[in-house]
């Protein structure tokens, strides 16, 4: 259990940062100035989320225990270290953020919405159906986008400035084609 949470903390945590949701939580930082309402939004939008998506994975996994779906898992990951190279950047109307109901619900929204589909959701998913561990997956995740998240709220531009993206992209890259390697070779009897 230790190594799902671990693994599934430091693969969203790296993957995390330069992506579109931590451009958002910089975005919201600078235009509603309430970091600990934003911190909150943040960690409560994150937690539905991806409770929901390691739910998903566990359920999908527990369905399809074939072959054929473990190596779809592998090459998930696979094809996530490929697309954790690509920059994000916010869309215009994602930039346009305005605040209604407060920072806590304007972040509470906006970062569900924007979560959707994104490649740490995809991450959970996975991470799920590869550990089985709905709890502790969706724990893990959860305190790898806040270990992202929460230095993004509190330093901002600043932060952004002195952290290497292009580096930390490619340590997350590395990390999710190493899973899905790794979920290969247990496949073909290589590991034990």
């Amino acid at each position: 259990m230790s190594e799902a949470f671990l693994a599934s903390t430091a693969l969203v945590a790296l993957a995390e940062i330069g992506d579109k949701t931590m451009l958002l939580a910089i975005v919201l930082a600078a235009r509603l100035r309430a970091p600990w309402a934003i911190l909150m939004g943040i960690f409560v939008a994150t937690t539905a989320n991806h409770a929901l998506a390691a739910l998903i994975g566990s359920e999908v996994a527990g369905l399809l225990q074939a072959p054929w779906f473990r190596v779809a898992v592998a090459l998930g990951f696979i094809a996530l270290a490929a697309w954790t190279l690509v920059p994000d950047k916010l869309d215009e109307e994602e930039d346009e953020v305005r605040q209604r109901g407060g920072a806590f619900l304007t972040t509470l929204v906006s970062f569900f919405l924007v979560e959707m589909g994104d490649k740490t959701q995809v991450a959970t998913i996975g991470l799920a159906a590869h550990y089985h561990a709905v709890l502790v997956v969706a724990a893990g995740t959860t305190l790898g986008m806040m270990l992202a998240n929460a230095p993004a709220v509190l330093l901002g531009e600043a932060l952004v400035r002195r952290i290497s993206l292009k580096a930390t992209r490619m340590a997350a890259a590395l990390l999710f084609l190493v899973l899905g390697l790794w979920q290969l070779a247990e496949l073909a009897g290589l590991t034990s």
